[in-house]
């Protein structure tokens, strides 16, 4: 069972003050510690994802004047509609709001807070490590090692791809995008495509060849890493009539959302060879992922760890503390809404 846990500043806010904040999730210690020394809070106790009911219920107890949430709280229409009076703001440690009704929060007068760009190195450095395992058939070795079936070194065991030289695509050319674009090319002399919802100038194309069409990216990627937003024109974009468009053998690296992918036209096109490897650490439903992924060599796999450093995470959580406080002064920061 839940258990309530305040955590109060040295001062406790006057009442009527409206800076009461829920977190429904333990942070690092640094971010901790500023919460327990500026602010009165009521932390999920449990380093668990709570359910929509269970943090239904703890919003209805402690009547915080702003939720500080995590991209796997799910905050629909009637989560919403049923909060009290008190919340005035919903800060989210992500860039995207996919798990939030936009049009919720903007009819109740709320407003929505995010931590942009912060976590743009460590999901391109995630992006590179996911190339790199997928390209060179890491999953296969370790398991090689780890369950002690190597017999020793052969000219063709584990033949993977070589990423220097080749031609990757880019479905997404923000920020992460091009930082990826940038450590690809400076790092593995890799020649860069892209697809993108406009063209982007000069200046930040670097070199990089902008593509119309997504069909036109695919078919030149023999790497294609995907770092687009979730959204209804960007859900299932990878499925079996996009991947004919990828060369023979192409290599598929997700850093995203899942919901970009079609996992069974994926499953379908690693298990035949169409696509030769993959790389993910984003997945539909997570953590229930599609079993199939397991049982498949060629695919090198990550729990949603993208932006997983103590730096960057850090960063994360006092971005958003700091959009909260600004809220609290009446001041816009990181605010979408």
């Amino acid at each position: 069972m839940m258990q309530r846990t305040d955590i109060k500043g040295p001062e406790e806010p006057a009442a009527g003050t409206g800076r009461r904040i829920l977190l429904t999730r333990q942070m690092p210690e640094p971010v901790m510690q500023r919460i327990r020394d500026e602010m009165q809070a009521w932390i999920n106790p449990e380093d668990r994802q709570l359910s929509p009911a269970e943090l239904q219920v703890a919003v209805a107890e402690h009547r915080p004047n702003a939720l500080m949430v995590m991209a796997t709280d799910q905050i629909d229409a009637g989560f919403i509609a049923a909060m009290p009076s008190s919340v005035r703001a919903i800060a989210t440690l992500s860039v995207g709001h996919e798990h939030i009704d936009i049009e919720a929060v903007r009819a109740h007068g709320l407003a929505l807070l995010h931590t942009p760009d912060i976590h743009s190195n460590a999901v391109s450095e995630m992006a590179i490590l996911l190339m790199l395992c997928a390209a060179r058939r890491a999953q296969e070795g370790e398991r090689m090692i780890y369950e002690d079936r190597w017999p020793g070194w052969s000219p063709t065991q584990l033949l993977g791809r070589d990423l220097t030289g080749a031609r990757l695509g880019i479905i997404g050319m923000g920020r992460i995008g091009r930082i990826i674009a940038h450590r690809a090319r400076a790092g593995f002399d890799m020649r860069i495509h892209y697809h993108n919802r406009s063209r982007l100038p000069h200046d930040l194309e670097q070199g990089a060849t902008y593509h119309g069409t997504a069909e036109d990216l695919l078919a030149v990627s023999d790497f294609l890493i995907l770092s687009a937003p979730s959204s209804p024109q960007t859900r299932g974009f990878l499925n079996a009539r996009t991947i004919a468009h990828l060369p023979e053998g192409a290599v598929v690296v997700n850093v995203a959302r899942g919901d970009l992918i079609d996992d069974d036209a994926l499953i379908a096109a690693l298990r035949s060879g169409r696509i030769a490897a993959a790389g993910l650490d984003v997945f539909n439903g997570e953590p229930n992922i599609h079993p199939a992924y397991r049982t498949l060599p060629n695919v090198f796999l990550q729990p949603h760890q993208g932006s997983s450093s103590m730096e960057t995470r850090v960063r994360m959580g006092h971005v958003l503390l700091d959009s909260v406080e600004a809220f609290w002064r009446g001041e816009r920061l990181n605010r979408l809404i």
